[in-house]
């Protein structure tokens, strides 16, 4: 009689199971969430839980959050550093609700004398080292007999470090996170865990700025650029350009990754990105001339790059429109593909079309005096203005073509190298010698007559003039530029 009594709170007791179930799989995983006080420090996730504990200045800062699916499936947080980070990642309920620590530094070196603990360090270094180049060495070795017989080519940028089985890289990682994403640039976290792993190898350039280096991340080339502290303000500005949302471009120097280093003594302010051996156009048209199609290759690159810059993209992800007010061929760089990208940003300005307002950076760096507009050598420009600082981007770039095109190649003669106006100011000049010739003498760089009897030379040469305009209004824009040119290029057939 009690089992058939039973019997009809069967079902019931059914459902209530499977309801709570159902409530179960709404809500996923639960984890610790030390950002998370307006839900009592718990988040929800269907990714995993996270922990971390990373040295920021010489002290340990502890976090704890969700991990989404994306972001678990990209393989990086959950990687850790030796000494610097160290993360867990788990998949039950508030199992990050532990304390991590970092390594404490080993107290038994003091007992050691000098030599003693230098023996005992570089042995086991020089050791690993030459076990480390051998099983590189072999490895490439097999790899590069594998490709041989597959006859691919492996010289695509940035493809060599995997970051997963599924063959992940740091090429592939950027893509995923700007496009999926807000389009802004890779996670603060990445970046720092990008930036702290990376092994900077060999000095390739200097500037007033500090040290470009040449550096390592997992078999990739990667660029450094190590700012001075006393220059805070422009690696900081920099860093927020590169960052800002849809500006990347192919023809824009490809940020990676932006992090302050403290190394004890002093700190570091680091700026990562991609890394081009050709160097900057300057470089490049000091030791190369160039033929008629590849002076078109290089101009339209420029100019395709700038007119990004320039451009407003309206909507919910759009970019404001950037002017970059330090365009020069050192500032410049050569792809392996014989395409620019334009690069140093730490002096552009933006402009938000809603207010109608310009933030201009708060840094006492100017540009280059030689590449300066004559409205800024005589301090006519209009500074609440945004298109007065597109104008004067485009009289720098019409000086670049100038230097491109000098080194143009046509019937085996080419003229050598020279910067902008270098016959008429010193190596050095001041502003009041560029205010004297460009705005009183009202001189600009000279332009060949042999330059009339080719139509890409012809044509790049009146494209020079109409951007040298001393009244700014009546100069050429970026994009009118770039359709000129491209137009050019299908017209004479070039293969770019």
């Amino acid at each position: 009689m009690l089992t058939s009594g039973l019997l009809p709170l069967l079902p019931r007791a059914l459902l209530l199971l499977l309801l709570l179930g159902a409530v179960t799989l709404c809500t996923g995983l639960k984890c610790v969430c030390l950002m998370c006080e307006n839900t009592n420090y718990i988040c929800h996730t269907e990714g995993a839980c996270w922990t971390s504990v990373m040295l920021t200045n010489g002290k340990e800062e502890v976090t704890k959050s969700c991990l989404t699916l994306p972001q678990l499936n990209a393989q990086v947080y959950c990687h850790s550093s030796n000494n610097i980070t160290r993360t867990e990642c788990c998949h039950s309920d508030f199992c990050n609700n532990i304390t991590l620590r970092l390594p404490p530094a080993s107290p038994s070196a003091s007992h050691f004398g000098h030599v003693e603990l230098t023996v005992m360090v570089t042995i086991p270094i020089c050791v690993l080292s030459i076990a480390i180049m051998l099983t590189v060495y072999t490895c490439q070795r097999r790899y590069c007999a594998y490709m041989k017989t597959k006859r691919q080519c492996i010289e695509e940028p940035l493809t060599d470090c995997n970051l997963d089985p599924d063959g992940k890289c740091l090429k592939d990682l950027i893509y995923d996170m700007t496009t999926s994403g807000s389009g802004s640039g890779l996670p603060l976290l990445v970046q720092r865990t990008i930036a702290r792993t990376v092994i900077i190898q060999e000095v390739v350039g200097k500037g007033r700025f500090g040290e470009v280096w040449r550096g390592k991340w997992c078999g990739e080339d990667v660029a450094v650029k190590i700012f001075s502290s006393r220059d805070e303000r422009s690696w900081f500005r920099e860093a927020e350009i590169y960052q800002t949302v849809m500006l990347r471009h192919e023809n824009i120097l490809g940020f990676i990754a932006a992090d302050n280093k403290d190394n004890g003594t002093w700190t570091q302010l680091w700026l990562v990105s991609e890394y081009h051996e050709q160097g900057s156009l300057y470089d490049y048209l000091n030791r190369n001339t160039v033929t008629i199609g590849g002076m078109m290759k290089l101009a339209l690159s420029v100019v395709s790059g700038l007119a990004h810059l320039h451009m407003e993209i309206v909507g919910t992800r759009g970019k404001p429109a950037i002017a970059h007010r330090d365009l020069k061929s050192k500032n410049i760089l050569v792809k392996k593909n014989e395409t620019c990208a334009i690069a140093d940003l730490g002096l552009a300005v933006k402009h938000d079309s809603i207010t109608n307002t310009i933030d201009i950076p708060q840094n006492p760096r100017v540009g280059t005096k030689r590449y300066m507009a004559p409205e800024l050598l005589d301090d006519s420009i209009k500074m609440n203005h945004f298109e007065s600082f597109k104008c004067a981007d485009i009289y720098s770039l019409g000086l670049v073509y100038w230097e491109i095109a000098r080194r143009c190649s046509v019937g085996g003669v080419v003229d050598e190298y020279q910067l902008p106006y270098y016959d008429i100011v010193p190596s050095d000049p001041s502003l009041e010698d560029m205010r004297k010739a460009v705005c009183e003498q009202k001189l600009r760089p000279n332009i060949p007559n042999q330059w009339q009897s080719f139509e890409a030379l012809r044509v790049i040469g009146r494209i020079m003039r109409e951007c040298w305009y001393a009244n700014s209004k009546a100069r050429l824009t970026a994009l009118r530029i770039k359709k000129t040119i491209a137009q050019l290029c299908v017209d004479e057939d070039f293969k770019l």
